[in-house]
């Protein structure tokens, strides 16, 4: 079996210390840029590994993040853990990612797996249900713990999410601006906060531009493209005969459309949709579609900013922290036509 490489290796085939070695393949400023890098390319060479765990013994620290969230399926959770990834990378962590698929006890499966892996901290998109007591265990254990895209009631942890309530409320004026009154919402639950503050954004608009609020225009449910096409059947056939729909999120908007296309009916002309989070689909959807920016990006950026200041002794104020949305106008509405 070959001898396995270690620093005192790489130390010897470059007549530099050990401790310089450790200082250069953590990337400490300690040492000089091409130190560094000639540093690295030998390591590479040779074919040393980074021992995780005996670092960890030395540190205290794993390196390692957790994170978990509803369903990575969703484009609109790639964006954040692209985000997320990033701005580990600058600090040579790494992360764990778990889909709890709103499943508390998955959820807490994880948590417990990390805890037991010694990770250093964790960011999450809580479960539906989740306990007080379960995000307690975090930080008990010295696990602290960011959350993102949703929030739960008396946990003041730091959270990072748009605001909802403004973001929804944009998409619902836009609508009112065209002239629509009977306007539908499509999607999301009640359950979590996203659900509820997006629902109230809409209801506000409506309130604002004197409208009443027909809870008979609200189909509650669909998050994914194929609930959306699958309510489109339910929309259609509202006595009330919405001329208009804002839609949970930008998959419900896309299969909505889909749906209402298949019906023979034109979006955009006959019926306006508007979508929430301006996922990557959403500007080359036919038609294009009309939606919120809700800063997904800049979500994940800050969360994984303020779990590695935590790490570092430096703490974000506990709360939740918004960030304010953005109306995309595209080719999905246009001014009130009475439907037929």
């Amino acid at each position: 079996m070959a001898q396995k490489v270690k620093l005192s290796t790489i130390a010897e085939s470059l007549g530099l210390s050990t401790a310089t070695i450790s200082l250069a393949l953590r990337d400490s400023p300690l040492v000089a840029v091409d130190t560094r890098e000639k540093i690295k390319e030998q390591a590479r060479a040779l074919g040393y590994i980074y021992n995780r765990r005996a670092a960890s013994l030395r540190t205290s620290r794993s390196g390692i993040i957790g994170v978990v969230v509803h369903d990575i399926m969703n484009p609109f959770y790639g964006e954040i853990l692209k985000a997320i990834e990033t701005e580990l990378d600058r600090s040579r962590h790494t992360f764990i990612l778990s889909n709890h698929y709103d499943s508390v006890e998955k959820q807490r499966m994880f948590i417990e797996t990390l805890l037991q892996l010694g990770g250093d901290g964790v960011i999450m998109s809580p479960a539906i249900g989740t306990p007080v007591e379960d995000m307690r265990l975090t930080e008990d254990n010295g696990m602290p713990a960011v959350l993102i895209a949703r929030s739960i009631d008396g946990v003041d942890m730091p959270t990072y999410r748009g605001d909802d309530s403004y973001g929804i409320s944009l998409a619902t004026n836009h609508l009112i601006g065209l002239g629509h009154r009977t306007i539908a919402m499509i999607g999301g639950t009640d359950q979590t906060s996203t659900g509820r503050d997006r629902y109230q954004g809409y209801v506000n608009a409506l309130r604002k531009a004197n409208i009443e609020v027909d809870p008979d225009l609200r189909i509650p449910g669909p998050r994914t493209m194929q609930g959306g096409f699958e309510a489109a059947v339910h929309f259609l056939s509202l006595p009330q005969k919405p001329t208009a729909a804002v839609c949970w999120n930008d998959l419900v908007a896309i299969g909505l459309m889909n749906g209402i296309g298949r019906a023979g009916l034109v979006v955009g002309q006959d019926i306006s949709v508007t979508g929430y989070d301006d996922l990557e689909q959403a500007s080359i959807a036919t038609p294009s579609l009309t939606t919120v920016s809700n800063g997904q990006a800049e979500v994940g950026r800050l969360a994984a900013r303020a779990l590695l200041d935590r790490l570092a002794g430096s703490h974000e104020p506990d709360g939740i922290h918004l960030i304010k949305p953005e109306m995309r106008i595209r080719q999905s509405t246009g001014p009130y036509r009475p439907r037929a």
